[in-house]
């Protein structure tokens, strides 16, 4: 019978370690490295928590563009100091985000300043705006946020 309970308890213990593991893999920030290797060069759909839906597409070079309905904005990204800029050239929303692989593809994005010089100076406190997913490639996202 002792032989029973130390098979359940190991059994429980590896099932425990199989469920936190990729959750504790998935809680971190990405790195700068991880979002310039992510994002260079691909193209993302995505719906904030209102609902609405986008598209973005980040050149290589640095320049983006936005597709939200019928709006159409160009701008530049950048990476600097954990964070992943969208700023566009006449358009005052872009901003700068903190980004969690929540999936495979499927990644949250957190507002944390409004302009690299914000980020800067001491960022926000990360708030969930959106969550994306690289066209390309099936997405798996589930609905909401995870928080």
């Amino acid at each position: 019978m002792s032989s029973h309970r130390a098979l359940g308890s190991i059994l429980l213990v590896i099932a425990a370690a199989a469920v936190a593991l990729p959750a504790l893999a998935l809680e971190a920030w990405m790195s700068e490295a991880e979002i310039v290797a992510r994002f260079k060069g691909t193209s993302i759909d995505g719906h904030y928590a209102s609902g609405k839906t986008f598209s973005e597409d980040y050149r290589a070079d640095g320049r983006l563009e936005y597709q939200e309905r019928d709006r159409l904005s160009g701008g530049r990204w950048s990476v600097e100091a954990g964070a992943f800029c969208t700023i566009y050239d006449r358009d005052p929303t872009g901003g700068c985000y903190r980004i969690k692989r929540v999936g495979p593809n499927c990644f949250e994005f957190y507002f944390v300043a409004r302009t690299e010089d914000q980020l800067r100076r001491g960022p926000n406190e990360p708030s969930w705006t959106a969550r994306g997913w690289v066209k390309s490639e099936t997405a798996t996202c589930a609905d909401g946020a995870s928080v």
